[in-house]
């Protein structure tokens, strides 16, 4: 029998894992969205029991690799002996995957087809007669998976919701996590490495709401199969004609058995709280209805009342701090950086897992992870990261460490190249420093290929991180000698800043077109808090070419805070809407924030919360192409902000070209200027030469050196700016 097992992204091996102990599978494959493989029934049946990461199992019973058509499609699944499985008193449903199929368009359609051949099928084996269609509770539910030519037929074998253990309290908190995926943040933990014959290591979740990941941590920690949880619940294999009663039974009586050995042998040890008194009154319920109520210790109390040594021997943290609406504090960041400080005070020793579904939470926490997972709630991209956390004395041996190696690596010689990029760096910053100080600037560039053998952009955050952007690649095809090139950077550049090599972000940049220059080039998902202009903005370092916050934008930003006040802010091609939090500072009436990147709306939405701006009610956020939403719009803006990329790509219109272009863009966007009003417009493309159409019909100021901050001066052509009015048409009245 080959069997599916579906599951969420990037816990395909974690599912593998449990096909390999539980079914004891054969030909096991993982593939996008499960793991396929081939065992008996009682395998398929020890699986569904058992596993605690897939949402559902279905059985392949037909497959033809030959399908042209949706004609086709319907004449195969008609040939299938439907009245083996179905007869008209059973109520039947069929969902659908369809990947890379030329001729369907609509995935929908596919199952309606399928259904009508089945439908048909059975209409002619009992005398017209037919199934009804029952898409909450249906008797069998079939399942047909298309990938170009190939067609798969599945019957629904565990049922849906396979993932629900049955033990969660109904209530009315909805804050509740899935239970699947608080068994996959366990098992990425190093706490179920712990886990022997004879011992679990201690496990504490201070954070635990209504309790999912404690019991989960009891089932997994007593062998304890979820599907024991609730006996009573009914499968989908259950109404499949070939289901053996018995030796279901003897599955289930094996699990019993394995948990009983498990719970005899195992000194299990897990602690649970939580500051609601309603929340720890829930988890208390669900554990009694789990059946694992004595192997949790539960309490209510505040996480941050725990105290060094409380709990006598290290353990493992493992758990879902609040966010958002959970919690009533507003200032999330402090609220993180909190939990560090309690990590790194009273948990000495440990390692904790903490989980959230905004990955820059992290930036707040002082310790650096070990490792981090991306695990999906949903459709949410989460991260789980993992810290060990050092004792005193530990932190203080990998202190020396790093300092000896530090203190190694700076005593080296530099190389000639090294040592002329280091001096240049030394001299610029001795100049730049008092310069950004009197500024209030934090983030600023240090380096812009001023010495021509070495062309790259280095920019300093915080006096914290560096981003070093090498502007090309090898050279004439020598790596040795770009990666020798790269090293002299990297080395004269932390010796002279005194940031350290890990700390300091390497990317190259080269010349690209359309999208490319925002495609993601890593998933690390780790944010830091930048400040600017009294603000506070997400940078990721590793994951794209730019940092989330354009440098040489900064005096723009600032011209647009300081003439923002009571007026009606439009931000076209947002990215992650700097421009727009200067506006709000500003004190704005209201914004409207235009990107076709859901990435980085998502980041724009993310930098509006870290600065309690509301995202409703003033502030609105818009996925759409540029030009599309200004040709629907009808709203009035007293100041727009335009800085189109110099080339992107759209699937519903041609390609852009700011140069090309920037007439059309300039007079749609001044169609919603209001009278008085100011356009800003501005552009990286060096080459750029204003229309002489615009400079004829509106006031076009260039205000590009009063943009240009002191740290970009040595590169001036970084970006062009220009003021736009509309004309005032002036009637001269006969006396």
């Amino acid at each position: 029998m080959i069997f599916f097992a579906s599951c969420g992204n990037n816990q395909t091996d974690l599912v593998k894992k449990e096909v390999e102990i539980y079914a004891k599978a054969n030909d096991v494959r993982m593939t996008r969205g499960g793991v396929e493989f081939q065992c008996d029934l009682k395998g398929g049946y020890s699986f569904v029991l058992n596993s605690r990461i897939a949402t559902r199992t279905l059985l392949a019973f037909y497959h033809d690799e030959d399908i042209k058509s949706a004609d086709e499609l319907y004449e195969a699944t008609k040939a299938i002996a439907w009245e083996e499985y179905i007869n008209p008193e059973r109520t039947i449903k069929v969902t659908e995957t369809v990947i890379s199929c030329p001729y369907v368009e609509n995935s929908h359609f596919v199952s309606l087809r399928v259904k009508d051949a089945i439908v048909d099928r059975i209409r002619e084996k009992f005398d017209g007669l037919r199934p009804d269609v029952d898409i909450e509770n249906p008797y069998i539910t079939i399942h047909v998976h298309i990938h170009k030519d190939s067609a798969v037929w599945y019957l629904d074998f565990s049922g849906e919701g396979m993932a629900k253990r049955g033990y969660k309290v109904d209530n009315n908190l909805d804050v509740s996590m899935k239970e699947n995926l608080a068994a996959s943040i366990l098992l990425r933990s190093e706490w179920e490495k712990s886990i022997t014959d004879d011992k679990v290591g201690i496990l504490l979740d201070p954070f635990a709401g209504t309790g999912v990941i404690p019991i989960e941590a009891a089932l997994i920690a007593s062998d304890m199969a979820p599907g024991l949880v609730n006996e009573d619940r009914e499968y989908a294999f259950m109404r499949l004609p070939f289901h053996d009663e018995t030796l279901w039974n003897e599955v289930k009586e094996e699990a019993k058995k394995r948990c009983e050995e498990a719970r005899e042998k195992r000194d299990i040890r897990i602690y649970a709280s939580d500051i609601s008194g309603k929340a720890v009154k829930i988890m208390r319920e669900s554990a009694i209805k789990a059946g694992v109520s004595d192997l949790i210790s539960i309490n209510e109390r505040d996480a941050f009342t725990y105290e060094e040594n409380e709990i006598a021997q290290r353990g493992f943290i493992v758990t879902d701090p609040p966010y958002g609406v959970r919690m009533k504090n507003d200032d999330i960041g402090s609220f993180y950086e909190r939990i560090g400080n309690l990590l790194s005070s009273s948990f000495k020793g440990w390692r904790a897992t903490l989980f959230a579904p905004e990955s820059e939470l992290f930036s707040y926490i002082s310790m650096k992870p070990e490792r981090t997972n991306t695990l999906y709630n949903g459709t949410i991209e989460c991260q789980a990261a993992h810290y060990l956390i050092y004792t005193d004395e530990e932190r203080e041996e990998q202190r020396i460490k790093n300092i000896r190696k530090r203190e190694e690596r700076l005593s080296a010689p530099l190389s000639d190249g090294a040592e002329k990029i280091f001096r240049h760096l030394v001299e610029r910053l001795s100049f730049l420093k008092s310069e950004m100080e009197k500024e209030g600037v934090t983030c600023y560039r240090i380096y812009d290929a001023e010495i021509e053998e070495y062309p790259a952009a280095i920019d300093m955050y915080e006096g914290k991180w560096i981003n070093l952007s090498v502007y090309k690649g090898p050279v004439d095809g020598n790596l040795d000698e770009y990666e020798k090139k790269l090293n002299d950077i990297v080395y004269a550049t932390e010796r002279a800043t005194g940031i350290d090599i890990e700390d300091i972000h390497v990317k190259e940049r080269m010349e690209m077109k359309g999208k490319s220059q925002y495609e993601r080039l890593s998933s690390k998902n780790h944010f830091n808090v930048a400040n600017e202009n009294g603000l506070k903005v997400l940078v990721n370092f590793t994951d794209y070419l730019d940092t989330g916050i354009f440098l040489d934008h900064r005096p723009i930003r600032k011209y647009i805070q300081e003439n923002s006040k009571g007026k009606r802010f439009l931000n076209l091609f947002c990215y992650t809407a700097t421009a727009t939090l200067n506006a709000i500072r500003g004190g704005a009436v209201s914004t409207v924030s235009v990107d076709s990147s859901s990435t980085y709306l998502d980041w724009a939405l993310e930098n509006m919360k870290i600065n309690g701006y509301p995202t409703t009610i003033t502030n609105f956020f818009y996925k759409s192409d540029v030009i599309e939403y200004l040709n629907q719009s009808f709203d009035r803006y007293d100041l727009i902000f335009c800085d189109p990329p110099t080339f992107s790509n759209s699937k519903s219109r041609r390609p852009f070209d700011v140069q090309k272009d920037h007439e059309e863009l300039i007079y749609k966007s001044m169609r919603l200027l209001s009278p008085g009003g100011t356009m800003i417009f501005s552009t990286n493309f060096r080459r750029f030469r204003m229309d002489q159409k615009v400079l004829d019909n509106y006031f076009v100021k260039e205000i590009t050196e009063d943009t240009i901050g002191e740290d970009f001066k040595i590169r001036p052509n970084i970006h062009k700016c220009y003021l736009i009015r509309k004309k005032v048409k002036v009637s001269l009245k006969k006396r």
